[in-house]
């Protein structure tokens, strides 16, 4: 990973945080009041997420999601972090705290060196994505709140520039579909999980109730590719603006031949975990679906996002069920991105953060420094 990563910099298609801060005054000041003052220390905490309905993907259901909140102190500067983990990550609380306890930043008295840090964290064992997201996001949150500035203008983004959020409607009875749908009210554009045999019913529910642009997400719930381009047309007549993961990710060549003849985008989201699998979807899918709990974080959602776009793919940032406190993370890349999903937030009844809102529909960043997040 660390190779690919090099090797994009030096082709100038990644510029990482640390160089984009390199000739920043206000970067290197901050950095010279802070440096050797003190050392990092990581702590952290299990929490259970509790869902307001429960949700139904193709493959699975549950009405909770566990996650574990993170915290980084530096010279009496806290930053926040998390990790969710939805299951088919493979994580668990116990897998997650299991890393977590192996990660030591005590070597480390300058929070400054971000790649150096998070090299050390994704070097300590392979996967554990939602574990090491936990550790860059309350490393960026700390820099951001040293540097007194959010990540967002930090990076040189537009905030008036954040599209809508989609707000997501699982797989359910045509009743429950309903209420949902009118939960849904303040939300231009709904998100809707597909892949069973009630794919059609759900779809011409929702358009008895509303108009509203519709994106669906199938889990890789197809397995036939003509049935994935024949469900594509039919969705595109109602209205459907794009695709997400329609077959399994294995299915490689299939999910190109749907995406090569689809009247409407493919978004790649279990295929594309990674920085390395950015160059793998190019072709087999539109555009790729950025979210924190599989790239390990904000540096590498970054990398991901820039890739992306130099390849001419559309780019969604996503979510996984999260506190405020990952949202507002994955918020600070919003207004680079065609379409967000970032309602994890919303469908949680137990939300201990407060940060990024939506307000009419879209994405709106606020001028907290680091992620924009506090506690409440």
């Amino acid at each position: 990973m660390s190779g690919r990563r090099d090797f994009i910099k030096k082709t100038g298609l990644i510029t990482g945080a640390s160089m984009v801060l390199g000739s920043d005054k206000l970067f290197a000041d901050a950095r010279e009041a802070s440096a050797g003052k003190g050392r990092l220390k990581l702590s952290f905490k299990p929490y259970t997420l509790n869902l307001r309905h429960a949700f139904n993907l193709s493959t699975s259901s549950r009405t909770t999601t566990p996650v574990v909140l993170t915290e980084i102190n530096y010279n009496g500067i806290v930053g926040y972090g998390e990790a969710s983990m939805p299951p088919y990550l493979g994580e668990s609380h116990e897998t997650v705290l299991k890393f977590l306890s192996k990660v030591d930043l005590s070597g480390f008295d300058d929070p400054f060196e971000m790649e150096n840090i998070l090299n050390y964290v994704d070097a300590i064992e392979d996967g554990n994505r939602a574990a090491k997201a936990s550790v860059d996001i309350a490393l960026h949150d700390l820099v951001g709140k040293i540097i007194k500035q959010p990540w967002y203008r930090i990076w040189g983004y537009d905030p008036s520039k954040t599209p809508d959020t989609s707000y997501t409607i699982g797989i359910d009875t045509p009743e429950v579909i309903r209420q949902k749908v009118k939960e849904a009210d303040p939300y231009k554009i709904l998100k809707v999980k597909l892949g069973r045999d009630t794919d059609k019913q759900m779809i011409e529910t929702i358009r008895e109730i509303t108009d509203k642009p519709i994106c669906v997400d199938v889990n890789q719930g197809w397995k036939d590719r003509q049935h994935a381009l024949d469900m594509a047309h039919w969705l595109h007549e109602k209205g459907v603006v794009f695709l997400e993961q329609p077959m399994p990710k294995e299915q490689v060549d299939d999910n190109a031949w749907v995406t090569e003849r689809s009247p409407i985008p493919t978004m790649g989201d279990e295929a594309v975990q990674r920085l390395d699998d950015v160059l793998k979807a190019y072709k087999v899918y539109s555009g790729i679906n950025i979210k924190l709990m599989k790239c390990t974080g904000m540096r590498e959602a970054h990398e991901m996002l820039t890739l992306g776009r130099a390849l001419g793919m559309k780019i969604m940032i996503g979510c996984m069920t999260e506190t405020s406190c990952a949202i507002s993370a994955a918020a600070q890349l919003a207004p680079m991105t065609d379409w967000a999903d970032l309602d994890g937030a919303l469908l949680i009844s137990n939300d201990v953060f407060k940060g990024t809102t939506v307000v009419d529909g879209k994405v709106t960043l606020n001028t907290l420094p680091g992620i924009g997040a506090v506690k409440i």
